[in-house]
């Protein structure tokens, strides 16, 4: 195994698989090795590692690992509600949002998709809860001293509300009708997996796993003509289980669930993920839901509106539209796993 390091992110060979081949004219030749390479760093207050098929190249190798850095830093220069000077962040400060504002094309794509997984999801995936979201401590605040009371919700939750967007695809611009602050972490973070994938296949790379944050999407197949193999983790806190496995190869797919992000506060466990209807962090049986979809913003996007909706709602709505999902429900005797009937052809075990 080789290894070099390319500051500031990581590239490694991971697998090596050489394939011999016949010259038509001249003998035996070799073809150039096909090698799975992984280029790793940091973003988004995660990690992300992206796995390339292609020959030894050290100076492509470097350039892919610079344009990935590109790339996801473009998204969080857009996307972050941690960074004051973000796109959004500058969005969300102004006073008056009546008046038509213009986007980048690429923040302005992931907030009309968020509206649209809004509608899709009756509400349950809404990216104008931020302020709520705030208020509990999962945001750019630190943990509150106690926990919000009634009142306060109220008040905080009756000035949220994605209805209130409006778009013209034009100019990509937005207005609302009332101030918004809009949060967008249940779907950026699946939109800079596109934005990477796009750049691979700009850059001619016919197979690749792109995995941010655990966010993933793949294109094309291993050197030795498998698809790419992924495990779905069981919802616990300590340690890493894995659930069920499934096989990709031309598919995004991204996982939420209330066992990663919490905290704990006079012996009641608050998840971060927020039910916009109530403004309180959910609190059913449902653990985890991982969704499968052509692109990871869509993936993301569901994942987080399922699990705010719950185990029967959910599933009922993924069948309905012939989703693949796959949900781990805690029961009286352990985990228990469902899934729509489209995501059975991707299940390995």
């Amino acid at each position: 195994m080789t290894s070099r390091m390319f500051r500031p992110v990581r590239v490694a060979l991971v697998s090596v698989v050489m394939t011999l081949t016949l010259a038509t004219l001249a003998g035996c030749s070799f073809q150039e090795e096909e090698n799975i390479w992984e280029i790793s760093g940091g973003i988004f207050g995660t990690t992300y590692h992206i796995n390339v098929v292609l020959p030894e190249d050290e100076q492509r190798l470097q350039t892919l690992a610079h344009g990935i850095e590109q790339e996801l830093n473009k998204v969080d220069a857009a996307m972050s509600t941690w960074k004051p000077d973000s796109e959004l962040s500058r969005w969300n400060a102004l006073a008056d949002q009546s008046d038509w504002h213009g986007l980048s094309p690429e923040l302005f794509e992931v907030i009309h998709r968020a509206v649209e997984i809004a509608e899709l999801t009756d509400g349950a995936f809404d990216v104008t809860v931020g302020p709520v979201v705030n208020l509990w401590g999962f945001g750019p605040q630190a943990q509150p001293e106690q926990i919000p009371g009634e009142a306060e919700l109220a008040m905080v939750l009756g000035g949220t509300g994605w209805e209130y967007l409006d778009f013209n695809p034009a100019d990509t611009s937005i207005s609302s009708e009332k101030p918004q602050y809009v949060d967008l972490s249940g779907i950026a973070k699946g939109y800079g997996v596109d934005a990477v994938a796009r750049y691979l296949d700009a850059q001619g790379i016919g197979a690749y796993l792109v995995e941010v944050g655990g966010e993933v999407r793949t294109q094309g197949r291993k050197p030795d003509g498998t698809a790419w193999r992924l495990a779905i983790e069981q919802p616990v806190t300590n340690g890493r289980e894995v659930s069920s496995v499934v096989a990709l190869d031309r598919q995004a797919m991204a996982t939420s669930g209330d066992y990663r992000n919490y905290y704990e506060s006079d012996g009641v466990r608050y998840s971060h993920t927020i039910d916009p209807e109530t403004g309180k962090p959910i609190a059913h049986r449902l653990a985890s839901v991982t969704v499968i979809a052509e692109d990871c913003m869509t993936a993301d996007a569901l994942a987080t509106g399922f699990n705010v909706m719950g185990f029967q709602k959910a599933m009922s709505l993924a069948t309905r539209k012939n989703i693949p999902a796959f949900f781990i429900v805690r029961g009286e005797g352990g985990f228990e796993t469902h899934h729509t009937p489209a995501f059975s052809s991707y299940l390995v075990q």
